[in-house]
């Protein structure tokens, strides 16, 4: 057979040139088959019950309160966290396995009311958006102001992928209003449908002598997930290398710095902002990825209730 009719013969079979240079790299634990189990006793004063947290890892169960930190090299955390607030224990859990198939688990994301009910008496309803990401949380968790900074977000990543793929179902609630509710004071309802989110970002970081920690971002991708879905497998989310702060689909992604920061850990192990200074050429080599993955698109304690994200097969993608 010559060579064009090995390529009449592809055409005719329907089969994409394309697929035969695309590469998948999962990412470490993105299939989501193992995780870690969490035993928490909650404080009596908020009624002591026994809670499971999850943590995407190396298959164990841990019984104690010891703050967690990331298992068998997995790069992933999640919104479930071991909090202690003036010797208040108290745990929450948003992100879970599921069973996908029989033999197959995924993550399940949900957006829920997290009730805590004080000596008894005082009900407080908190609205909580389960989420995932590169990176690591900080435990215990002491307040819920300023909740980047207690999160090192991302990994260290070299590499310049096209897009960022993974299988993902919703479960959308039929409303276009979302709930607000912080736990002090009446919920209130607010205008708008909520979302699942994911998006992706690549920076190129440096740290200067006295310890901070700049950054420059090389590529974005993103995308809002508004409607139920069955399962759906291969999604691909493109990565945009270069500055695209002109592009009307990337104006939630612009830089993030000041107030807006990330945090990571330098190199004398201080939490420290990550300040994004501009946007880097598309033939800049990022140091570090960041990806989130959350059942909710909006400010903290806001949220549909019952919106769930199910997620699986995490990779980097390269045409």
């Amino acid at each position: 057979m010559t060579h064009r009719q090995f390529i009449i013969s592809l055409i005719i079979g329907g089969v994409s040139l394309s697929s035969f240079a695309e590469k998948l790299e999962p990412i470490k634990f993105g299939d989501f088959e193992n995780w870690v189990s969490r035993d928490i006793t909650e404080s009596i004063v908020i009624g002591g019950k026994h809670k499971t947290l999850f943590e995407i890892g190396p298959t164990q169960n841990i019984s104690n309160t010891a703050p967690y930190k990331n298992l068998g090299g997995s790069p992933w955390a999640t919104s479930n966290v071991y909090a202690k607030v003036s010797g208040v224990t108290k745990g929450s859990n948003a992100v879970y396995p599921s069973n996908r198939t029989a033999s197959n688990k995924c993550a399940k994301l949900c957006t829920q009311m997290e009730n805590v009910k004080v000596l008894g008496l005082i009900n407080m309803n908190v609205m909580v958006a389960g989420s995932m990401f590169l990176g690591e949380m900080i435990e215990p968790i002491s307040s819920t102001s300023d909740p980047y900074k207690k999160m090192d977000m991302g990994m260290k990543y070299t590499k310049k992928p096209a897009f960022l793929s993974l299988d993902y179902k919703v479960d959308m609630p039929d409303t276009d209003t979302r709930t607000k509710s912080t736990g002090f004071g009446s919920k209130k309802t607010l205008k708008g449908r909520d979302s699942a989110v994911v998006f992706i970002i690549l920076q190129k970081r440096w740290e200067d002598s006295e310890g901070n920690i700049h950054a420059s971002r090389v590529a974005t991708g993103g995308e809002h997930f508004k409607n139920g879905t069955q399962w759906i497998s291969g999604h691909k989310i493109p990565l945009i290398y270069g500055d695209v702060s002109k592009n009307p689909n990337y104006e939630w992604l612009g830089l993030r710095n000041g107030e807006n920061a990330y945090y990571a850990r330098n190199s004398k192990g201080k939490l420290v902002k990550v300040n994004e200074e501009n946007w880097d050429t598309s033939n800049s080599v990022p140091t570090h990825a960041i990806v989130m993955i959350s059942s909710g698109n909006g400010e903290p304690f806001i949220g549909t209730e019952g919106l769930t994200f199910y997620v699986d097969n995490v990779a980097f993608g390269f045409k």
